[in-house]
């Protein structure tokens, strides 16, 4: 937000400090162009957000569920991935970030999958200069874990969804 004054982002979260941490970096920084919903991301795209509204989407170090049985746990899921993909305009984007390699993997498994997405690279994405460094990024990279980039767009030719098609997640 602080590096794309002229547009507006809308954060999500569902826990306190993450929400408290976010809301002290807006007023240190002046932002205005940012509100905050915490809550559930699925809930928040499935019941407040019109389809194709979004002109991007970013999630960026969500949590991996590292051990197998909560693997079902993880956010970037095929009815998640449908319903980001009926939210967002033709041309929009996703920009997800891991410091997960079997998340990463997944990951692009899953979007590769959605009819509605196209990725804009042959696999994995080199870190867009727009996409800060986060202290996720940070103690994976002092931890001596890579960092996978993901950035798919919706297809211009996908059909439209509208509130009654698209499926709970």
């Amino acid at each position: 937000a602080q590096a794309r004054p002229d547009e507006n982002f809308l954060g999500v979260e569902v826990f306190n400090a993450g929400v408290g941490a976010l809301l002290k970096r807006i007023e240190e920084s002046g932002l205005g162009n940012i509100r905050i919903i915490q809550h559930d991301a699925v809930e928040v795209l499935r019941d407040m957000v019109a389809p194709g509204a979004l002109a991007g989407v970013h999630i960026y170090f969500p949590d991996p569920w590292p051990k197998k049985r909560h693997h079902k746990r993880r956010l970037v899921q095929p009815p998640f991935v449908a319903l980001l993909a009926s939210r967002l305009a033709p041309g929009g984007y996703v920009h997800c970030a891991t410091d997960w390699e079997h998340y990463a993997q997944q990951m692009l498994e899953v979007l590769s999958a959605e009819p509605a997405l196209r990725n804009t690279c042959a696999g994995f994405a080199p870190r867009p200069g727009y996409r800060p460094l986060t202290k996720f990024e940070n103690r994976g990279l002092r931890l001596g874990h890579g960092v996978w980039d993901l950035i798919f767009t919706r297809r211009e030719d996908a059909a439209p969804a509208s509130r009654s098609d698209t499926k709970e997640p």
